[in-house]
């Protein structure tokens, strides 16, 4: 797998996740300074999901995710100063002040999505879309939060995309905790990949969400085998987010024992020290890396907090009505 990849291009991978980590850890001290408001989703502990599947099936794809989605925005086109700018709600952001933490778009991806499970019918209409205008070489990609898995639009999109022989890759993000209820709690059966896909005549794939190569040669297969059949596939990562839920969740529901064992496993320190121990990294490569990641993100407050507020003359443009 490190030959197939080369030196280079898991370099990069590395120093995506650590610009997707430092843009959430300086995100959340944005809002706890203030300067930053609305809903706040943090995706630390799960940057190997998304920067894998990015690097594995190609950005020229149609993308839609959840509100936890700062991770895929950045992997997507878009940079850190937009991003910040848009947490700040200020006019150079991303949505130009108006979306907030939840709504990032790109030209690829179609946005984070507020409502729980409201993005997938969206991936399913995308996954349509490449069917229709006959676009063999993408497909959609769909990622969920566990928490999804409950809802109506999951059944219904996913029978949908299988019903209609649609390239759809749903990605289920099981980060173990739907806001502040355990998994096992909230979906009766286990395996959520393995038990939901062949109820819909599809596919059904786990990968360990910490591990980047585990994931990469996973989102690989999964996207070959969509190209070739046309046809859905539901793939479940399991990586437990490190923070709460939300920017306002303390997660006083797992011990510091417990975290202290989840971040034994860091996607990104587990990723660095495999490039390491095959000489492709050494550490004071990797921190200097970290170094330059860090000050991005640290130039993207600043541009952030001198960026003008929106202009409420400009409030009403962008909004559709008959």
């Amino acid at each position: 797998m490190v030959a197939q990849l080369g030196s280079e291009p898991l370099r990069a991978s590395l120093r995506q996740m650590l610009a997707i980590r430092h843009f959430e850890i300086r995100g959340e001290a944005a809002y706890q300074q203030g300067k930053a408001g609305g809903f706040f989703h943090a995706y630390i502990g799960q940057e190997a999901i998304a920067t894998a599947a990015v690097a594995a099936m190609g950005p020229d794809n149609w993308w839609v995710t959840s509100y936890r989605c700062h991770g895929y925005a950045l992997l997507l086109g878009a940079t850190a100063r937009e991003c910040m700018a848009e947490l700040y709600g200020r006019a150079t952001g991303n949505a130009k002040g108006r979306g907030g933490s939840m709504h990032l778009y790109t030209d690829k991806l179609l946005g984070g999505m507020g409502i729980v499970g409201g993005q997938i019918p969206v991936g399913v209409g995308a996954g349509f879309a490449i069917k229709y205008f006959n676009q063999r070489e993408k497909v959609s990609v769909c990622v969920m939060g566990d928490g999804a898995v409950a809802q109506g639009t999951f059944h219904e999109s996913l029978n949908m995309a299988a019903l209609w022989n649609l390239p759809v890759v749903f990605v289920i993000e099981n980060n173990l905790w739907g806001m502040g209820t355990a998994v096992e709690r909230a979906v009766s059966v286990p395996n959520l990949a393995e038990t939901k896909a062949p109820s819909f005549g599809m596919e059904g794939f786990v990968f360990d969400g910490s591990d980047f190569f585990n994931c990469y040669a996973g989102f690989h297969h999964v996207h070959q085998r969509v190209l070739e059949t046309q046809r859905p596939v539901l793939v479940e990562c399991l990586a437990e987010r490190f923070r709460g839920h939300s920017i306002s969740d303390p997660a006083t529901y797992r011990s510091k024992e417990h975290l202290q064992r989840l971040e034994a496993r860091d996607p990104i320190f587990l990723f660095k020290d495999q490039l390491i121990a095959e000489g492709l990294l050494t550490q004071s490569e990797f921190e200097a890396m970290d170094k330059e990641e860090r000050e991005r993100v640290l130039d993207a407050m600043r541009f952030a907090d001198e960026s003008p507020w929106p202009d409420p003359a400009t409030l009403e443009q962008g909004v559709y009505a008959p």
